[in-house]
């Protein structure tokens, strides 16, 4: 698996949050993170409103800030593919 920036990391676990709402569990496997990384990424996604936490189900959704930090960071990948 090739190294992956932060940029990116985030916006896959956002991407796994959209839609529906997902557990730490599936964060962690369909991102493919250690634990202590999914926490550090969560925390930093919660703190700036890019993901809300549900403490009744213990879930996370993708917030409307982060659906278009999603949607900026897809149109910049876009973008650099179409240069290469």
């Amino acid at each position: 698996m090739k190294y992956r920036t932060k940029t990116e990391i985030m916006s896959e676990i956002l991407g796994i949050a959209n839609g529906s709402t997902a557990t730490k569990t599936k964060i962690m496997y369909q991102a493919f993170l250690s634990y202590p990384q999914m926490k550090k990424h969560l925390m930093v996604l919660t703190q700036n409103g890019l993901l809300s936490y549900n403490v009744d189900t213990q879930t996370f959704k993708t917030t409307e800030k982060g659906l278009r930090f999603l949607d900026t960071c897809n149109k910049m990948d876009d973008m650099i593919k179409a240069l290469a």
